[in-house]
């Protein structure tokens, strides 16, 4: 539909990844970039001067597929995402959103709005067990044709096993990977963090091309312990070895590898609390500050402090000696033998403990728990090895505060989404979830089958919104403390084809005359047949960069425009058959905002006119 020179016409697919890169580099060196080429000879003479060109023998991780899974990568998305409001929840109030389609060409139609504005991802992928389904792939397929090569039935896609004895077992599940954690990490803010759930499997091949992506450094390997509870029987017994009682959390972080602390109720139920001082916070108990066995003098953690009998106590403290003061003001200290002992803080029985998460993931309970939290919703058994929520919840707590963004692209049965308002639910946050899930049909054999379920999606939106009233039921307590209310909704969004006709090059099947007769058609409608305009406005939006929650109002004008409203920003889009300069003035643009119309709206003398005045898009 868009040739390159036509600047002015709306964007028709996501962001060129490919292009992007180029500039990075012609930013960092711009030496080596003439006339959006890249100069190799120049680029290998500098690193072979500063001696950091790689031999023939390099380390990394080659398999067969690599260079499918970049060309998938620098390949544009050209779908769209399409409202399905019937299958939402408080369309109009929400801000969770849940996407129904191949999350790799969803993550690539994100790339533009949300670069750079997820705090935390988790997916739990094919973990390639042999029995896993693996996504077919095929960079030069339209989102159509993708459906259709993948099994696309009236219930959903039906995918193939990625079975142990295909010769490339391993090179496909990594094929698969790859370019979605490329396009995953672009999504993250700078102190993003991503959660990968994985197995013995893949979990080496996994670190790999995670430390090739995010950079080793940014990259940590936590355990989850499935062996600490009477739920031990899920674990796995070994024919040869040994009993298999754990899992693997692959962590990578986009620049700086930090996670907070995690809070939790851990003393409820001790009998060692009393309140002697007749504090109005109630019963308490005394930790340790003291750093027992570290000997060094410096740091800011090394300080004296004087207790209120005098005595002075020097050595390294868990708090510096600003924090020290805070917790004193606050009466957080308390010293032992009528104020000569040692400083202890105050535990508060009825308040939160804050802790630093051990490497291994313990007390988390395992997927039989997950099994159970969705036979309570749904008084059947949907999923065989659901995550449970206190995992997810726990992940979050460590990893997001406040009204931060998550994302989990691999959704399965909506684990993620019911954690994150779960723990909403307690702590006050306003956390918001973005689920993407591919719609794979059920078994016919299978228990959600005979619940009348077809695919997964379906099974995992109901989730949420069952999940969603369960914790306004049971939490009402709770959330009557709130400042807002809780978020319990989504907006449920299906990958479709694009509303734009796509342009067919020459081919030995496209004579010269079918391509003439091919640019009448565009010029005459550029939209494929049966569109809806509120469909267009959401392509629209999404691929100018505007994001999903975006508001749309319908305008007063004459045009009839359609205004999305972001911070100070405007894209206004109208169908209208004739659009003057006269009209487009009266709506009052400023230089930020962006005006769409169709191209053949415009004779060429208004065209000139509104591009010279305004930031026109034409479609």
């Amino acid at each position: 539909m868009k040739k390159k020179s036509d600047t002015n016409r709306v964007a028709s697919t996501s962001a060129d990844i490919q292009d992007e890169n180029l500039q990075k580099l012609r930013a960092v060196f711009p030496n080596f970039v003439t006339e959006n080429t890249i100069d190799f000879d120049a680029l290998k003479q500098f690193f072979a001067k500063n001696n950091l060109l790689a031999d023939k023998e390099k380390y990394g991780l080659n398999w067969s597929g690599k260079s499918n899974a970049f060309q998938a990568i620098k390949t544009p998305a050209t779908g769209t995402l399409v409202p399905q409001k019937n299958e939402s929840v408080n369309w109009d109030e929400t801000e969770n959103i849940f996407i129904e389609g191949d999350n790799l060409e969803v993550l690539k139609l994100l790339q533009k709005h949300y670069r750079e504005q997820i705090k935390m991802i988790y997916i739990d992928p094919p973990y390639n067990t042999g029995k896993d389904f693996i996504y077919k792939d095929n960079f030069t397929q339209s989102v159509a044709d993708y459906y259709e090569e993948s099994g696309q039935t009236e219930g959903g896609i039906k995918m193939t096993a990625n079975l142990s004895s295909n010769g490339r077992y391993h090179s496909d599940w990594l094929t698969m990977m790859y370019p979605r954690l490329f396009l995953a990490k672009n999504l993250l803010r700078d102190d993003g963090v991503i959660f990968i759930s994985i197995d013995d499997n893949e979990v080496a091949n996994l670190r790999l091309i995670m430390d090739e992506i995010f950079g080793e450094e940014n990259v940590e390997l936590y355990v989850w312990n499935l062996s600490d509870f009477e739920e031990s029987s899920f674990t796995k017994t070994a024919s040869n070895t040994v009993r298999k009682e754990h899992e693997y959390i692959l962590v990578a972080y986009r620049s700086n590898p930090k996670l907070g602390r995690y809070t939790e109720y851990r003393f409820i139920d001790r009998t060692d609390f009393s309140n002697p001082d007749n504090d109005p916070r109630g019963d308490w108990m005394s930790g340790n500050i003291s750093r027992n066995g570290i000997t060094s003098t410096n740091g800011s953690k090394y300080y004296t402090i004087k207790t209120p009998a005098g005595v002075e106590y020097t050595r390294n403290w868990t708090v510096d000696r600003e924090e020290f003061n805070d917790l004193l003001k606050d009466n957080r200290i308390f010293f032992s033998r009528k104020g000569s002992g040692v400083p202890r803080l105050k535990i508060f029985k009825n308040e939160p403990s804050s802790s630093i998460q051990s490497s291994i993931f313990s007390g988390l309970k395992t997927s039989i728990t997950g099994k159970n939290e969705i036979k309570e919703l749904f008084n059947t058994q949907l999923f065989d090895f659901p995550k449970p929520t206190t995992l997810l919840k726990r992940i979050v707590n460590l990893s997001t505060v406040d009204d931060d963004l998550v994302l989990d692209f691999f959704a399965g049965s909506g684990t993620t989404a019911h954690a994150v308002m779960d723990l909403n639910a307690e702590d006050g946050g306003s956390r918001k979830c973005i689920s993407v899930q591919l719609p794979e049909v059920v078994e016919e054999n299978s228990e959600a089958y005979k619940a009348g379920y077809r695919n997964i999606t379906e099974i995992s939106r109901e989730r949420i919104r069952r999940a969603g009233k369960k914790i306004i039921e049971e939490k009402a307590d709770l959330l009557s403390k709130r400042e807002r209310p809780l978020d319990v909704g989504f907006k449920a969004y299906s990958l479709q084809s694009s509303n734009y006709r796509i342009w067919q090059d020459i081919t030995e099947e496209n004579t010269i005359d079918d391509l003439l007769a091919q640019s009448k058609l565009f010029a005459d409608n550029p939209l494929v047949d049966g569109y809806t305009e509120e469909n267009v406005v959401y392509e629209i939006l999404l691929k100018e960069g505007f994001g999903l929650n975006s508001p749309i109002t319908s305008g007063k004008d004459n045009l009839k425009t359609y205004i999305v409203t972001v911070d100070n920003k405007k894209l206004f889009i109208t169908f209208a058959k004739t659009v003057t300069l006269e009209q487009v003035e009266l709506l009052g643009l400023n230089e930020y905002d962006i005006f769409v119309c169709l191209d053949n709206s415009l004779d060429d003398t208004n065209k000139n006119n509104i591009n010279r005045n305004f930031n026109l898009r034409v479609i």
